[in-house]
């Protein structure tokens, strides 16, 4: 199991719960701002366009999207976010970037520093683990949704790089992109996603096993459930059991 990919799939369905709904909101929400900074209109601003998409797909309410706009754009007032991206060890040496948008850098930086460190890992410097990662679109499908003959008929047509099996999910890579056309090849399909976002995908990986797995896994969930965390990406690989006992 894959430390992003995989996981991806329990935590979108999480994510799902009511008691979930609020933080999602929050972290769509910052990513939209942030994203209008380049422009507020969708049609020649591709972040912001994946990130309306993002919100619309779990049902964000259309003014929420439309504040959020206005305020990365200037129109309406809102506190400033700096956008931090993180780069760090986990247990077992798992390479971990953490993506964070903050109105006090100070602070979060301090708080991601001692999480860290309370949970058996260690920040590095600017560039010590990400080029360990690339840049992709990233969509998982419930393989009860689809076959894999299915998807690659769809997909690939539309830009697709990759299908992986992720144990219950479909993982489908593609270059960022291609994110849009491949969506768009699954909605006129009738195929529903668990998730999709533009996401830092590991190069290569390491297995983890017992305690260093946990560990590892321990340090994702504190992470996940920062306010200020938007994304948070691994290049470890654990058993199913090992997250299901976490879960």
């Amino acid at each position: 199991m894959s430390g992003h990919s995989k996981w991806a799939t329990i935590k979108h369905k999480k994510a799902a719960l009511d008691s979930k709904r609020g933080k999602m909101f929050t972290r769509l929400i910052k990513e939209i701002q942030i994203a209008a900074r380049n422009g507020g209109d969708p049609d020649s601003n591709p972040r912001l366009r994946t990130a309306v998409l993002a919100a619309k797909a779990v049902s964000m309410p259309a003014d929420n999207i439309k504040r959020a706009i206005m305020r990365g754009t200037g129109e309406l007032e809102g506190g400033q976010i700096d956008e931090i991206l993180f780069e760090g060890y986990g247990p077992g040496g798992a390479a971990v970037l953490v993506n964070v948008a903050t109105d006090n850098r100070n602070r979060t930086v301090s708080e991601i520093r001692h999480v860290f460190s309370k949970n058996g890992g260690n920040l590095g410097e600017v560039g010590s683990v990400a080029w360990m990662f690339e840049r992709k679109s990233q969509v998982i499908v419930d393989a009860e949704k689809a076959s894999e003959d299915q998807l690659m008929s769809i997909v690939l047509d539309a830009g697709a790089d990759d299908i992986r099996d992720q144990g219950g999910a479909w993982e489908i890579l593609s270059a960022p992109e291609a994110h849009e056309s491949v969506l768009k090849a699954l909605e006129q399909a009738g195929i529903p996603t668990e998730s999709a976002e533009i996401a830092m995908v590991p190069k290569n990986t390491i297995k983890l096993e017992g305690k260093t797995a946990q560990a590892m896994l321990k340090l994702y969930e504190v992470l996940e459930e920062h306010d200020d965390v938007q994304n948070v990406y691994g290049n470890y690989e654990v058993d199913e059991a090992e997250v299901e006992a976490l879960a």
